[in-house]
């Protein structure tokens, strides 16, 4: 390696301290989307946009913050994680979100998924079934500007039927069956997507389609695998 070299490595080595932690995170944020998503085939700009804008960061708890923009899950706390960039911006590309859809999500998680879909949308209603991680996420979407997406500590099987019915629906957990009690809340012509089988087993990403008069139709996507669904005895 000779001297220019070595310069350069040293370079690229202090740009982060350079740069300073926020223009850091942004500049990885960048990478991350260059790299993970458009590489792969994400091509919804207002998708991508939204990638770009939301600060993964700020959703990940400090001791796994340095992983915050890599290609993989990152843990966030009683057993659960946050799904790894591709697979939360390729579930919100194919729901297909419009500015004056209202969104359903089971698994609010860090509140991540959320915030990305609260820009292409007009509301969103989210559930977490554990209380600290649903606090957690409120706080930080409060905290972050995230006045359009309401956050409910509960059961998310039996959906949100006040604020029913749903444009898209989205479950960012695994079940074994489709959920009748959710797609009752989906609007005709509305799609859900969610990962479906069993815990431990690679489960499949399926898009349902609930047809005009009623009936769901399901398209298998890929493998994956999610955390399952946790649900109240």
């Amino acid at each position: 390696m000779n001297v220019r070299q070595i310069g350069i490595l040293i370079v690229l080595l202090l740009v982060p301290f350079l740069l300073g932690p926020g223009e850091s995170w942004k500049s990885r944020r960048h990478t991350m989307v260059t790299e993970q998503l458009i590489a792969r085939g994400i091509s919804d700009e207002r998708v991508l946009d939204a990638m770009r804008t939301v600060r993964r960061h700020e959703f990940i708890p400090e001791d796994y913050r340095d992983f915050s923009y890599d290609d993989s899950p990152v843990p966030i706390g009683h057993g659960q994680t946050i799904s790894q960039p591709y697979i939360v911006a390729l579930m919100t590309e194919l729901l297909g979100l419009q500015p004056h859809h209202r969104l359903f999500e089971l698994g609010t998680g860090s509140g991540y998924q959320a915030a990305v879909a609260s820009l292409l949308v007009e509301e969103v209603y989210t559930i977490e079934i554990l209380t600290p991680l649903a606090q957690r996420a409120r706080t930080v979407l409060g905290a972050l500007g995230y006045d359009n997406v309401h956050v409910r500590a509960g059961d998310g099987w039996a959906g949100w039927p006040e604020a029913a019915p749903f444009d898209r629906i989205i479950l960012t957990a695994a079940a074994t069956d489709l959920p009748q009690s959710l797609l009752d809340q989906l609007k005709p012509g509305g799609r859900l997507i969610m990962p479906l089988g069993a815990k431990g087993a690679v489960q499949e990403l399926v898009l349902v389609t609930r047809s005009i008069s009623g009936e769901a139709h399901v398209k298998e996507l890929l493998p994956v695998r999610f955390v399952p669904v946790t649900r109240n005895p």
